[in-house]
């Protein structure tokens, strides 16, 4: 079904009441998992748009929504949630660990008295810095340039447009998740010099991530706190004795912060091949109890445990009619 036959759907649903139907049905009973990342407003922001899942407005209004239709449940209760005939429920998750989870997430999930999963890249957290979507997002926005040569790169060349550049930031991000990890780092050298913005300094991370005494008040606050790599790489490129460096070494930082185990573990970037068998041997090897994929997904099922849990992603651009369509029917909508 095409984007604009879905919006259409969605209206439908909800403007016919047969979307509460729907949502009071037994046959559409199950467990969905949601995955953001960011909550705020974009506006004008030279990092990558593309983080922000909702506003604080929205989020709050989808909070709403969920308890009301929902068992909203941590991952303590997966084995239930996924026995239980008849029930609905959701899991709601956030990655990488920047400030907004703590000063504007946590503060609604309190309100609403949810919990949600917190998945960290705890190398955001020791040594503050961008990312490196944001810094790719932040150089080609502050480029100097309107072209950026990528052929050596396996790419045709990207044209920036000033006004719009989001297009081009996308273009860029595909390129490097597509490359193996020994070449990203050129990638990034490459695009500073072509773009004239330079790499992007430490100051400009000030204020971007979460410390780990927020993230010590959100554990005692009833949120459950993951892993999420160090370095957020994509594990599937990475030779196993990185993986296994990458998945431990996370969960073993968490758990010293917040004197707890880690249980719960969430693939950067996440898709189908951004994980390989080997990633799977090592988050058996640090004792990781459940695994969560990205940007696909429907209701969870047997078949996705322990490693393969999907999550659907949220977006800034989901309205909150469009975000009942697909909580009630994830398997159409997502």
């Amino acid at each position: 079904m095409s984007e604009s036959g879905r919006m259409l759907l969605a209206d439908l649903l909800e403007r016919t009441r047969y979307g509460s139907y729907l949502r009071r049905a037994h046959a559409l009973s199950g467990l969905v998992v949601l995955n953001y990342h960011r909550i705020g407003t974009a506006s004008e922001s030279l990092f990558d748009h593309g983080l922000w899942s909702a506003t604080e407005e929205d989020f709050d209004e989808q909070l709403v929504f969920l308890k009301e239709n929902f068992d909203v449940i941590a991952p303590v209760d997966l084995p239930h949630a996924l026995r239980s005939s008849g029930q609905r429920s959701v899991l709601i998750t956030f990655d990488d660990g920047y400030a907004d989870n703590y000063s504007s997430a946590f503060t609604i999930l309190r309100q609403h008295r949810v919990p949600a999963v917190f998945f960290l890249s705890t190398g955001f957290l020791d040594h503050p810095r961008l990312s490196w979507w944001d810094e790719i997002a932040w150089m080609v926005r502050t480029s100097k340039q309107t072209r950026i040569p990528l052929e050596a790169w396996g790419s045709s060349s990207v044209t920036i447009d000033v006004k719009q550049p989001e297009s081009a930031i996308r273009r860029v991000l595909r390129v490097y998740k597509q490359l193996p990890s020994e070449r990203t780092e050129s990638l990034l050298e490459h695009l500073a010099e072509a773009t004239g913005a330079g790499r992007a300094t430490k100051a400009l991370a000030d204020g971007m991530w979460m410390t780990w005494d927020m993230v010590r008040e959100m554990h005692l606050g009833g949120m459950t706190i993951g892993g999420h790599t160090i370095r957020h790489p994509i594990l599937a490129q990475l030779p196993p004795p990185q993986q296994q460096e990458e998945i431990s070494g996370s969960c073993r930082r968490i758990a010293a912060e917040i004197d707890a185990s880690v249980e719960t573990f969430s693939f950067p970037v996440g898709g189908p091949t951004a994980y390989n068998e080997a990633t799977l041997q090592a988050l058996e090897d640090a004792g990781i109890r459940w695994a969560f994929t990205y940007g696909f997904g429907g209701y969870v099922r047997d078949s996705h445990l322990p490693y393969q849990i999907p999550r659907l992603p949220i977006e800034s651009d989901l309205s909150l009619m469009r975000f009942r369509a697909l909580t009630t029917l994830p398997g159409l909508f997502s």
